[in-house]
């Protein structure tokens, strides 16, 4: 059974930009930029949150309405007990983007854990879904093609605990240090703090105990509707990986999300995958802005082409 554990994100720290939402009593984080259509938003990973992507949000900014947004319970957003259901989160963020009378539809920008989020919105509202850029997000399919050092059971094993990461503490601020080094320091500075804290190392943790469940959750349903995709997958070499994994085991894992997010992107009329080699999973949005901003504006054009 999945321990529920209570989130306090929001109840001590201020966001340096953007601001609140309320949904069902609750404050959600989001800030909004740019402006025309079909809207992007930014489905953040474990850990992260909505302004973690603040620099390809700016890029995006130039040629549409942009938006991040820290989910309930994460970030700068009013606690929830975590985990939740790929259901509760996606229904909220619908329900956030109307209350910003963002008209639908939308193109959904998933990193990481966000892809399992992206996925159920497309199964739940379909008609609200422009296209998808795949930041080398999760798929419910993960386990049919990674190896089984990498399944989802295993990876929420093999996650830090709250011990671990006391220990990891200076090495992420100085990772996070690097990472922001460009973002402005009204926006670095308290960012860094936060991510510091107690309540936000807790809440990835969190996210992070029920990758199986949500998988699961998402098999019950139907595929992603045909919409365009393009997929970024990351195939970048992680020192941190060897260090942990027999070459074997990496080579693996490099071969499953290539073949993964191949059949991801086959299965719609106008899909593509584009390979970074140059690039870590956490550091994708940094290091190849570029390729991160251009795959969205792709989608972006391919979707407006497509209204009718």
């Amino acid at each position: 059974m999945t321990k529920k554990i209570t989130s306090a994100a929001g109840t001590q720290l201020a966001p340096p930009v953007g601001g609140f939402q309320e949904i069902d009593g609750r404050r959600i984080f989001v800030h909004r930029t740019g402006s025309g259509g079909p809207a992007v938003v930014f489905l953040p990973g474990a850990s992260a949150v909505g302004l973690d992507y603040f620099g390809v949000q700016q890029g995006v900014s130039r040629f549409s309405t942009a938006v991040v947004y820290d989910r309930g319970g994460t970030g700068y957003s009013d606690p929830l007990p975590l985990p939740r259901t790929a259901a509760a989160v996606a229904t909220e963020l619908r329900e956030l983007l109307r209350a910003l009378d963002l008209p639908a539809p939308y193109v959904l920008v998933p990193h990481s854990l966000g892809g399992f989020y992206a996925h159920r919105f497309a199964q739940l509202y379909p008609q609200d879904v422009a296209g998808l850029v795949w930041l080398d997000a999760l798929n419910r399919d993960w386990d049919e093609f990674l190896p089984p050092a990498m399944q989802l059971a295993e990876c929420e094993r093999m996650g830090p605990d709250p011990e671990q990461l006391e220990q990891m503490r200076p090495a992420l601020r100085t990772m996070r240090g690097e990472l922001l080094a460009d973002y402005p320091e009204r926006v670095r500075e308290p960012l860094i703090e936060a991510h510091e804290s107690d309540e936000w190392l807790r809440v990835g943790i969190a996210e992070r105990s029920m990758l199986a469940g949500l998988a699961a959750e998402l098999r019950a349903g139907p595929a992603i509707p045909d919409v365009p995709i393009i997929a970024l997958t990351v195939l970048g070499t992680d020192p941190a990986q060897q260090a942990l994994m027999s070459e074997q085991t990496v080579q693996e894992m490099h071969d499953g999300k290539r073949r993964m997010d191949a059949a991801l992107v086959s299965a719609v009329s106008h899909g593509e995958q584009r390979i970074l080699t140059d690039t870590l999973h956490h550091r994708l949005c940094f290091d190849r802005p570029d390729a991160v901003v251009q795959a969205i504006r792709d989608v972006v054009d391919q979707a407006a082409a497509a209204r009718p």
